[in-house]
């Protein structure tokens, strides 16, 4: 079965974005980027370690947060399409990546 038959927002391990959708997600990582480069600014100019620790921690969050738009977006479309389609493996899947973001 082709893709277009299939009709699938995530078939051969690929996911079908809209634009808005991908834009929000890019928007996101940019910030994360910034915030990234704002640490490696820090260090180079010898902050205080507090400093650095307290803009590491809004990163950090900043990237949790992106993971949790993206988990819901690929429970609201791919993981509750897989199930409806009798695609039991996707629960396994699933878990398996929530072990990995639990870490």
């Amino acid at each position: 079965m082709s893709d277009t038959e299939h009709n699938c927002c995530c078939c051969e391990r690929k996911k079908v974005r809209s634009e808005k959708e991908r834009r929000e997600l890019m928007n996101r990582l940019k910030r994360i980027e910034g915030q990234i480069r704002g640490l490696q600014r820090m260090l180079d100019e010898d902050a205080y370690c507090p400093d650095i620790l307290t803009q590491a921690s809004a990163a950090n969050s900043a990237l949790n947060s992106f993971c949790r738009t993206l988990l819901a977006s690929h429970l609201r479309t791919c993981v509750s399409e897989d199930i409806r389609e009798g695609r039991e493996d996707t629960i396994d899947e699933l878990m398996n990546t929530l072990e990995k973001l639990m870490r």
